[in-house]
């Protein structure tokens, strides 16, 4: 057993520590504001968003982007959002480069993006409706081209 102030003290910082997993609360409200100056979510207003974080020293995102651009080619009428939470602007260039993302990608070098969303772990994804509302939230790499994730996103058009 702790001691008291020790115990009290871990009591106090519990909301500092536990402010990324606590977003679940997202779902069914508006989406969080984009920290992206060339990428506004408002501008998405009416279509359904696909809304993935990512790295570029996560090999589960690499592993999910060939299934994310079948995802955008077979669904076009869904766009699809690739945010970095990378924080060297270098990095997230040379990684889109010479990997040939060919998904519209954003890089919020501050973090603010996915702090507002609470997404800690890339990858994660959000799944928007045509309202700007958050519908789902997916942790770790999916195959988007999978009948139940397809099924899913039509129904939101």
């Amino acid at each position: 057993m702790l001691p008291l102030p020790l115990a009290a003290c871990l009591l106090a910082l519990l909301p500092v520590c536990n402010t990324g997993n606590a977003r679940f609360d997202l779902l069914g409200k508006p989406a969080p504001a984009l920290y992206l100056p060339d990428q506004p979510l408002s501008g998405l207003r009416g279509r359904v968003v696909v809304l993935n974080f990512w790295a570029s020293w996560c090999p589960p995102c690499l592993e999910e982007f060939p299934s994310l651009t079948a995802l955008q080619q077979q669904l076009p009428e869904i766009t699809v959002l690739a945010v970095s939470f990378d924080r060297d602007p270098e990095a997230y260039a040379r990684f889109v480069r010479l990997h040939g993302i060919a998904l519209r990608t954003g890089l919020d070098s501050s973090g603010r993006s996915n702090e507002a969303y609470g997404a800690t772990r890339p990858p994660e994804t959000f799944v928007l409706d045509k309202q700007g509302v958050v519908r789902r939230r997916f942790i770790g790499a999916q195959d988007w081209t999978s009948p139940e994730i397809e099924s899913f996103l039509r129904a939101l058009e």
